[in-house]
């Protein structure tokens, strides 16, 4: 992946992760037959899609003259466009097809011009960083298109958006994306956008990660316009590149399609099958089902700017006498063992010397404070605390936002299984651990029991993220997302589970909670419980085994 951040020199905007050549000989296979007389890569950097696009054609009894006259490149870094030239003329070709310019500059310039195929790996930039005389004219390409691209959405969003609209009747689009298309939020009408503007999509996944040095998972997207086959969606899972390369075309065009859905929704369902999805289709409705956004509110913990300076071990706090002046906190889900968060929890990380306790002053002028507040405060700005930017902006950098204190804590980064776990004490949490607030009425160890079951499971699974390493990541807007069953009538003992949990027992939870909850209260068969529990596994198995 070409994988941008930070200050942008030339190599950094070309970006420094090429795309390995089974993956590009894989994609031309695909994409270019006899009958391709246009072919594009928006991208090119050093030449791998054009030296794979040309042995290709080469295979294709198409002569090295009229290879010249398929295909064109663009590369935006002089030096790489020239290398790109240099590596085509080795392989028998003497025009040289790359055009050192900017992908929506070239296109704006010839708005006329048509491909059958547009093959490539598009730059992985957010939008902030990209220079804005490129920025300009994607992001009016996008609106032109229909789109509303925002600060979040990464570049490569349009390069495919508008990589697709140039395509012939009949055109096809071959691109390695990141796999952020199946998840995230800037994304949905991106989805949307390839559902309505495609007739057959085929998505290869891998199990394990192909780029080398970077932790960024990658889908190939396989794109046709019109199709002889059926139309529709497909998902097909690799275990690595050399299984990729036995990979048999034509058994691919005889795979049994999935209807496309024109939502907004994760394509992570894509990944069941068709009974799995039409299962979750039918409840995201069902009246037995609700979202955790009517139970609770969840907002991100405490940003401190500089744990280093504000998190602090029980030893830390009575070095400088801040007893009276730190709150407990949690920062790590593993402080969170059960489905409960009481004192005697807060004490056994006391005692291990976790950093648990949160320098909290009183909010006003130094002047005004406690002589223990001050002398910390001097000792934080000797270290340079004070400089860095959350802390910089603050009116007093020393005092720490948005302090109330939650009723629960649901995991932000997942790896078995989510959690919301009830606080029993005076904690709070910084912000790798969401806080929850419930509305009013509402029986807190109930709603907490109900959160783990298999329905509420299989949800999360497509309502989280999940990157290279196998972690689930929600954010308080997703969390709020997942579905849960009605549980005023459901009774399961809350310590009994608490228990299980803490001996990571969670079948034997699942078991108990499925049978109260969705069997008993809501009489799903035992075959929907099943299927329910089925997909958790399916996807979550899949995510974990990639870190590994």
């Amino acid at each position: 992946m070409k994988q941008m951040s930070g200050n942008l020199s030339e190599q950094k905007l070309r970006g420094g992760y090429y795309t390995p050549q089974e993956i590009t000989n894989f994609l031309c296979k695909w994409a270019i037959d006899r009958n391709s007389m246009k072919i594009l890569e928006p991208s090119c950097g050093d030449g791998n899609f054009l030296e794979s696009a040309i042995n290709r054609m080469k295979s294709l009894n198409i002569q090295p003259e009229d290879i010249e006259k398929r295909i064109t490149g663009i590369e935006l870094m002089k030096d790489e466009a020239i290398s790109a030239n240099k590596r085509i003329m080795a392989l028998g070709i003497k025009s040289n097809l790359v055009v050192n310019s900017d992908f929506f500059q070239y296109i704006k310039k010839n708005n006329d011009k048509k491909f059958d195929v547009v093959v490539g790996n598009p730059p992985f930039i957010r939008y902030q960083n990209f220079p804005e005389k490129h920025r300009e004219i994607a992001i009016d390409m996008m609106q032109e298109l229909g789109l509303k691209p925002n600060k979040l959405t990464n570049i490569w969003v349009p390069f495919l958006v508008k990589s697709a609209s140039i395509l012939t009747d009949n055109g096809k689009l071959a691109m390695v994306i990141p796999a952020e298309l199946f998840q995230v939020k800037y994304a949905a009408e991106t989805r949307i956008f390839l559902s309505t503007f495609f007739k057959r999509i085929t998505i290869v996944t891998f199990k394990k990660l192909v780029f080398q040095d970077i932790q960024q998972e990658v889908v190939l997207l396989l794109c046709e316009k019109e199709t002889i086959n059926d139309e529709g969606i497909r998902v097909i899972e690799c275990e690595n590149l050399e299984e990729l390369e036995s990979l048999n075309l034509n058994l691919i065009n005889n795979l049994a399609v999935k209807p496309l859905d024109h939502s907004s929704e994760k394509w992570t369902k894509y990944f069941l099958n068709n009974d799995e999805i039409v299962l979750l289709r039918n409840l995201k409705d069902d009246s037995r089902i609700i979202s955790c956004g009517d139970i609770f509110k969840s907002e991100v913990g405490l940003v401190t700017g500089r744990n280093e300076f504000f998190m602090m071990k029980k030893k830390d706090v009575e070095k400088w006498n801040l007893e009276e002046y730190t709150i407990p906190v949690v920062s790590k889900s593993n402080q969170l063992q059960g489905i409960t968060f009481s004192d005697n929890d807060f004490q056994e990380n006391s005692v291990s010397q976790k950093a648990i306790y949160l320098f909290l002053p009183p909010d006003k002028d130094f002047e005004e404070l406690p002589k223990t507040c001050q002398d910390y405060i001097k000792y934080g700005e000797e270290k340079g605390f004070h400089t860095g930017y959350k802390t910089r902006i603050r009116k007093r950098w020393y005092i720490t936002p948005s302090r109330w204190i939650p009723d629960a804590f649901a995991l932000r980064q997942v790896g078995d299984y989510p959690k919301i776990i009830l606080n029993e004490t005076d904690a709070s949490s910084t912000d790798t651990i969401h806080r929850v607030r419930f509305k009013e009425n509402i029986n807190k160890k109930k709603a907490i029991i109900a959160f783990f079951n298999s329905l509420t499971f299989a949800f999360s699974e497509i309502t989280g993220r999940s990157y290279g390493g196998g972690v689930m990541t929600f954010e308080p807007t997703e969390t709020i997302e997942i579905k849960i069953p009605q549980f005023d009538d459901l009774s399961v003992d809350f310590d009994e589970i608490d228990k299980l949990i803490r001996k990571r027992e969670i079948e034997k939870v699942l078991d108990i909670i499925d049978e109260a909850l969705l069997i008993e209260q809501h009489g799903f068969s035992k075959n929907e419980v099943t299927m329910l529990r089925n997909i958790w596994k399916k996807l979550s198995l899949r995510r974990i085994n990639r870190k590994k």
